[in-house]
């Protein structure tokens, strides 16, 4: 059996999302699968990012990763959304990838799609569950199996216990607050590990 194909698609405005998404792409190689690291497009002027020195340098730091294309949630077996919330729901460059899948969801491409989230704030109650909570909602539109972490492993309790999905508070220094990377890397290891076996049943039907 081939192995499974995992795509980690973000969008980060000050590097903490990218980051998680890293430690996804880590964990999801070390599990075997073929991984695609991507971002989403950048809807924001360039005046507005200008302004904002960490915001600039997050597009700096993520400039060579390709942009996530409908091509790429077709190849992948599994998916890995990484975003920052913005008023309890996902950032609008989210939002409007997940909009653009219309074409591949009408034909029954997104059905079956093993997808995990992940998110943060800037307060432990800014909204982090809600913000995957309202990206997991598109997926049980897409057909797609949710793979949330749960109570799984010790480790989610470390990071703050979130079973809907790894998420992290962002402190006004623009760094996390809670230590999440082993969360992440758990949330990471259990899709594809889901995802190789939803995969290997579909073969042997």
């Amino acid at each position: 059996m081939s192995n499974v194909k995992l795509a980690v698609i973000f969008y980060s405005m000050g590097g903490v999302n990218h980051e998680m998404a890293k430690w996804a792409k880590e964990a999801g190689e070390s599990a075997g699968a073929e991984v695609r690291l991507l971002k989403v497009e950048e809807l924001a002027p360039q005046s507005a990012i200008e302004e904002n020195e960490g915001w600039k340098a997050t597009v700096e730091a993520t400039k060579d990763i390709p942009v996530a294309t409908s091509d790429d949630i077709v190849w992948a077996d599994s998916i890995i959304f990484s975003t920052p919330t913005r008023f309890g729901t996902m950032a609008s460059q989210m939002k409007q990838f997940l909009d653009t899948q219309g074409g591949i969801w009408a034909e029954g491409k997104t059905i079956n799609k093993v997808v995990s989230a992940m998110s943060s704030a800037q307060n432990p109650h800014g909204g982090q569950e809600a913000t995957i909570l309202s990206l997991y909602t598109s997926m049980m539109h897409w057909g797609a199996i949710i793979a949330s972490p749960g109570y799984t492993d010790p480790v989610l309790f470390g990071a703050g216990g979130n079973p809907y999905g790894t998420s992290v508070t962002v402190g006004q220094d623009g760094k996390m607050v809670e230590d999440v990377e082993d969360a992440v890397k758990h949330q990471a290891t259990r899709t594809v590990n889901i995802a190789e076996m939803f995969k290997a049943g579909s073969n042997n039907q």
